[in-house]
């Protein structure tokens, strides 16, 4: 591998740069808790190692190149993003905080179905992206040797992708989990909701509208 460091910089601020992601981690943290956003942060580390396995099998330029499979894949995750944000819109007063006898907030324990649902927020909003696959076959060969194992540098430097977004990701939800106080009040949920469901389905129609 050639210029590992600056390619490690890269894909810091790839995940760094806000999205799709950051908005999934940062609601399923505020409005379920720190679990909740670790499972989304799994889920999304899951969705992106799909396209490592892809981009390792040699199947990332054939996806890229097949207008049909790229566009399916786009409509595909465009729809679920949408279905996301309008969920969230409609949604009233989702976070899990109520009041005991001591006046303090506690959290409830969400469900494991509720971190499952997290999880699988987190993975289809990468394994349904296919700009995804557009930075393997486009960003990861400029730092890849041909004269070694091709296959095994494309694994270090979608591992080295897969555990920046791991850390990046946890780290926001340890901070979100410590400001979750302020979202106690209903008119704050509200509010955060309809931006949020906003911002989803804003995403999901510049996904689908934008040419390859």
């Amino acid at each position: 591998m050639e210029n590992l460091f600056m390619y490690i910089l890269i894909a810091a601020m790839m995940v760094i740069a806000p999205g799709v992601d950051t908005i999934l981690v940062t609601k399923n943290t505020l409005t379920l808790g720190i679990r909740a956003g670790q499972f989304t942060t799994f889920g999304i580390a899951a969705g992106l190692s799909i396209w490592t396995i892809v981009a390792v099998l040699g199947l990332a330029a054939i996806v890229a190149q097949s207008i049909v499979l790229f566009t399916t894949i786009k409509y595909l995750g465009a729809a679920y993003l949408i279905f996301l944000g309008i969920k969230s819109f409609i949604a009233k007063n989702t976070f899990s905080f109520e009041m005991n006898n001591s006046e303090n907030n506690e959290l409830r324990n969400p469900s494991i179905g509720q971190y499952k649902r997290c999880f699988l927020q987190g993975f289809l909003s990468d394994a349904l992206n296919p700009k995804t696959v557009i930075v393997y076959i486009t960003l990861m060969p400029q730092f890849i040797n041909p004269h070694q194992n091709v296959y095994l540098q494309l694994v270090i430097l979608g591992s080295i992708l897969i555990l920046a977004a791991i850390l990046w990701f946890l780290i926001v939800v340890h901070i979100l989990n410590y400001i979750r106080i302020w979202f106690s009040k209903k008119k704050v949920q509200n509010i955060f909701n309809k931006v949020t469901g906003i911002m989803l389905v804003s995403i999901a129609v510049k996904l689908a509208l934008e040419k390859r």
